[in-house]
């Protein structure tokens, strides 16, 4: 092989490896402090003026009111059979970081990995943009999705549900 032809190898071998470097901070950087696409939708929510209320239709028949789950519960993981009460409504995070809510010491969480919030008298679940995913029974959580009773949610090794 000529010496013009070994030093592209190398330049091309040198490309590559600061690709894998550049990806690698990168998803140091999203771990640590959040994707950007969780951090650019938390802004748009807060800019986004709450649309009014429409007055209500009266009802035609009593509807059954569906039951509200009362608390969260661990069912594996690290933390089994922990409980946390929902009453209060307010927001749950999950994840490694210590001012999490649920503090999961599992490598494949995030620190900042989701997030459980009342909304409209139900709970949704959110991805916070973590590595490995939230799933909400079998389906990977993209988007905000509203969580059902006894639904587990798998965040890495850690399975939780609300209950009655």
């Amino acid at each position: 092989m000529s010496e013009f032809t070994l030093t592209l190898i190398k330049l091309a071998f040198l490309a590559v490896l600061w690709l894998f470097v550049i990806a690698a901070v990168g998803v140091i950087r999203a771990d640590l402090f959040g994707s950007s696409r969780a951090v650019a939708r938390a802004a748009r929510r807060s800019r986004t003026p709450r649309r009014e209320r429409q007055p209500r239709q009266p009802r035609q028949a009593a509807a059954p009111q569906p039951r509200m789950p009362r608390q969260l519960v661990i069912t594996q993981g690290n933390q089994a059979g922990m409980t946390l009460d929902l009453s209060a409504g307010a927001p749950i995070t999950i994840g490694r970081a210590n001012d999490s809510t649920i503090v999961v010491s599992d490598d494949y969480a995030s620190s900042r990995h989701a997030r459980l919030y009342a909304q409209d008298g139900q709970w949704i679940v959110e991805d916070l943009g973590s590595t490995n995913g939230t799933y909400l029974g079998h389906t990977k959580v993209t988007h905000p999705q509203p969580v059902p009773l006894g639904v587990p949610i798998r965040i890495g090794q850690t399975v939780i549900e609300l209950r009655p």
